[in-house]
């Protein structure tokens, strides 16, 4: 099957099916080049009802759960979002599809780097700005934002990139043990934060300062090795 038609029957079979019901967030998963952003695999496993490893103890996140947090952030055109953990540039590229400015953090450069790249590559070198820094801890000098979407879990919410959340803001985190999270969501209100969550999820574990912290073998924003 062609890309364009395997990226069809995602949004219908892992998507619709399955309860995302937003149709701009269907749209920006039926245009956005999945493919684009994981370069040397095959377009099987691009759209995959999976993760998908893209070096350096990272993964590009299973589609279902990356439409099922857009969902809940409800981006919608002219917000300002900041993404925790670009990756491979893709959930930016899909914040920036359903009209958000988007800035991204990521401590790894090489792949800050390479999220550069395919997200100017894809068209959104005016909408995406990628920065590499310590995620957990936000952007504060760009802040507020209107949603905060975290890539990575969290043994808490962090109250950093809460405190960075314009009033009516949103912020989607997984949150809990390093092998189990529950996706979590703040809803910044007139009378105060509400959160919610949805279900069980599995992350990579966000490292950081304001995450888990740095053991031995995690790189410090801009640099790595891989592993």
């Amino acid at each position: 099957m062609s890309a364009a038609a395997l990226r069809a029957e995602m949004v219908e079979t892992q998507l619709r099916r399955r309860g995302i019901v937003d149709p701009e967030v269907l749209r920006a998963f039926g245009e956005v080049p999945r493919e684009a952003f994981v370069p040397g695999v095959t377009l099987e496993e691009v759209y995959a009802d999976r993760p998908v490893k893209i070096g350096y103890g990272q993964t590009i996140s299973q589609p279902y759960v990356l439409a099922l947090m857009c969902q809940l952030l409800g981006v919608r055109s002219g917000h300002w979002a900041l993404e925790v953990g670009a990756g491979s540039g893709y959930a930016a590229a899909i914040l920036a599809s359903l009209g958000a400015k988007v800035v991204a953090l990521e401590r790894i450069a090489p792949l800050a780097l390479g999220a550069r790249e395919r997200l100017d590559d894809a068209g959104f070198s005016e909408t995406v700005e990628v920065l590499v820094a310590d995620g957990s801890e936000g952007c504060p000098e760009k802040a507020p934002f209107d949603r905060i979407l975290v890539s990575a879990g969290a043994p808490s919410m962090p109250r950093t990139l809460v405190s960075e959340l314009a009033p009516g803001g949103v912020l989607v985190a997984p949150v809990g043990p390093k092998d189990a999270q529950e996706l979590t969501v703040v809803r910044r209100t007139p009378s105060g934060d509400r959160v919610e969550t949805y279900g069980p999820c599995a992350f990579v574990k966000l490292v950081g300062r304001a995450g888990w912290g740095y053991d031995d073998g995690d790189d410090r924003p801009g640099g790595a090795s891989e592993r």
